[in-house]
């Protein structure tokens, strides 16, 4: 695959992946309040949790589905990534998530509400439950760490075939699900710059160094447990499987029992009698 096409794939799964969860944020977490239409945390955790698996499922195939420059670094530490490619991967990440940043940010000015920070992540007064600068870098570092060894696993070469998005997305929910009130959930570099950026959110922009270096460092953590808990930190390159290689062995899967049905009906037909 090409790499223009590999940076189209990344910088269009990011932005799905702040416009849905950011966008879910913004637009539905409290929507009319008083008669209680509206999807509140859990909903939102979900947003982006479907993002993420979508988007998995419909460019995975393309760029392998990263949509996160922690993500990239992590996958990179454990032997499933180039690094020639995590720069250019994170630059267009981050550009995805700016874009769909001033997208919502549009969207939210068409009733004259207040954009606020985008949903934009924080800590001390700009987290949502007003947590410190120890909690916030403490849970950062462990959920992206969780997320990497997850998506570490669920890739693996010994791992269930075409379902990776699946415990990928499910995974990201449950860590929004954990982290939410803590940091407004990061795990995610360019998650949290779009919005600070677009939003020009003073606090949000100086805070913006806790969500680049807590989550590389949990990615880091998590690439090195998973290889060492599977692998004994040997080279895991091999043990990889990307999602086209995952799609393809599923379909290989596929085709060798048809043509093994095919074959067993050829052999059972009675002889023709001449």
């Amino acid at each position: 695959m090409k790499m223009k096409s590999k940076l189209m794939a990344e910088f269009i799964g990011t932005f799905w992946l702040v416009l849905g969860g950011c966008g879910a944020a913004k637009l539905a977490a409290t929507f009319n309040a008083t008669d209680n239409i509206n999807i509140g945390l859990v909903g939102v955790s979900l947003a982006f949790g479907l993002t993420v698996m979508t988007m998995a499922y419909a460019v995975g195939h393309i760029s392998g589905g990263h949509f996160n420059p922690a993500v990239s670094v992590g996958l990179a530490v454990g032997g499933r990534f180039s690094w020639a490619h995590v720069a250019p991967y994170a630059i267009v990440q981050v550009l995805g998530a700016i874009a769909a940043a001033a997208v919502l940010l549009m969207i939210i000015s068409g009733n004259g509400a207040e954009a606020g920070n985008l949903a934009s992540n924080g800590y001390g007064a700009a987290s949502p439950g007003g947590y410190d600068l120890v909690s916030v870098l403490l849970i950062e570092v462990v959920m992206t760490g969780a997320f990497l060894f997850i998506i570490m696993g669920a890739t693996d070469k010994q791992a269930l075939a075409g379902m990776a998005p699946i415990a990928i997305g499910l995974g990201l929910t449950l860590i929004h699900l954990i982290s939410i009130p803590v940091s407004n959930t990061s795990v995610n570099p360019a998650r949290s710059t779009g919005p600070a950026l677009i939003s020009m959110d003073v606090t949000a922009i100086s805070q913006l160094w806790v969500f680049w270096i807590a989550p590389v460092i949990g990615a880091v953590l998590g690439a090195l447990l998973y290889k060492a808990t599977a692998f004994g930190f040997s080279t895991v390159k091999e043990n990889y499987r990307s999602s086209a290689e995952s799609d393809a062995a599923l379909a290989s899967n596929v085709q060798q029992r048809v043509k093994a049905r095919a074959s067993l009906n050829s052999n059972q037909r009675e002889p023709v009698i001449q």
